[in-house]
């Protein structure tokens, strides 16, 4: 069996930087490259922080204007970042405004979601606290940043 490399891999991970980017296009779905944190600079997120991040994130993006046409959200393994898996019917720009909504509903919001036993099978690690100062860190970059494009090094 011939094992190819998958496109994650294939980023060139010395010129990412944290911002938005397009991981991939696989039919009618988009792969978004959430990237919070700076790849192999030794600053990672806990696993406290990526929990009670993708419960917050994933409960807005899913509740907010895109909803319907999130597929995915989750943490990426490396811990620098999330993937947000989108219908590709959504523009790009329409994604990064969504995501910029979820950022600052979590950053105000006074509740952790899916913060229950019947609900999460590790309900004992979530903070919403370190929810709010991650998606707080994260929305800086992306203001910060003018998104022109949604590729690697740009």
């Amino acid at each position: 069996m011939e094992i190819r490399r998958i496109a994650s891999f294939s980023a060139d991970h010395d010129i990412i930087t944290p911002g938005m980017y397009i991981s991939r296009i696989d039919g009618d779905v988009v792969t978004y490259d959430l990237r919070t944190r700076t790849p192999n600079a030794g600053d990672y997120m806990d696993d406290l922080t990526i929990h009670s991040v993708e419960h917050m994130l994933a409960t807005f993006m899913r509740n907010g204007e895109i909803g319907s046409e999130v597929v995915y959200f989750g943490p990426m393994g490396c811990r620098t970042g999330f993937y947000l898996l989108v219908r590709d019917s959504v523009g790009h720009d329409k994604v990064r405004s969504a995501l910029l909504k979820a950022l600052e509903n979590t950053e105000h919001a006074d509740e952790m979601f899916g913060a229950s036993r019947k609900e999460c099978g590790n309900y004992r690690e979530l903070s919403l606290d370190a929810a709010k100062a991650e998606c707080a860190r994260y929305r800086a970059v992306l203001e910060a940043k003018p998104q022109k494009t949604f590729t690697y090094g740009e």
